[in-house]
């Protein structure tokens, strides 16, 4: 379970900062380790489900109200938002042994790195420029960050979805590799 840094959570964008340097570390880790990923993998699972719902609840609606978006900075966030929870519930309806298990940790990894950097050079600095309280937003992020930790994080849309259908078993392109006759090249004759 993630814990909360209370020397961060004074400030909400700090707070956000110091979440995603510890998954960016477990990234990290994952990459360099050989034995331990499944316990990596499930620690970055939690802390990320407990981050974006806290940037959901609360940090992005704050954003939304204080911002003019015009370059669609703040649905561009909803939707990696929405791709990393369906690749998380997807992790955590596997077992670790799965052909795909890794590949899919590393395509999570990729496009968390890619939403953290823009949160942190596009986001991040036009939320600074508002009225924002980031102090009180702070110790309400806080509060829910010690919830989500103690209770655990509900079920979301995405959650459900995977429950109810399931994981994909096998990447179309391997599953049509197993179909498909490839043809090959016919030598050429020395008559031709």
């Amino acid at each position: 379970m993630p814990r909360v840094d209370k020397k961060t959570a004074k400030n909400a964008i700090a707070m956000l900062k110091g979440d995603h340097q510890k998954v960016k570390e477990l990234f990290d880790k994952f990459e360099g380790e050989s034995a331990s990923k499944s316990t990596i993998v499930a620690s970055a699972l939690e802390e990320l489900k407990v981050h974006a719902t806290i940037e959901e609840e609360l940090f992005y609606p704050s954003l939304r109200q204080q911002i003019e978006d015009k370059d669609g900075l703040m649905p561009e966030a909803d939707e990696e938002h929405h791709v990393a929870k369906v690749l998380i519930a997807e992790l955590e309806n596997m077992k670790g042994d799965e052909e795909h298990w890794e590949a899919k940790f590393k395509v999570l990894a990729e496009s968390v790195r890619h939403h953290i950097k823009e949160e942190e050079k596009e986001i991040f600095p036009k939320a600074r420029k508002t009225d924002i309280d980031f102090v009180a937003l702070g110790e309400q992020m806080r509060e829910l960050k010690e919830k989500l930790t103690r209770d655990g994080v509900p079920p979301d849309a995405e959650a459900e979805m995977i429950r109810k259908y399931g994981v994909r078993a096998d990447s179309p392109a391997l599953k049509a590799q197993k179909t498909v006759q490839v043809p090959l090249k016919l030598k050429k004759s020395k008559a031709a």
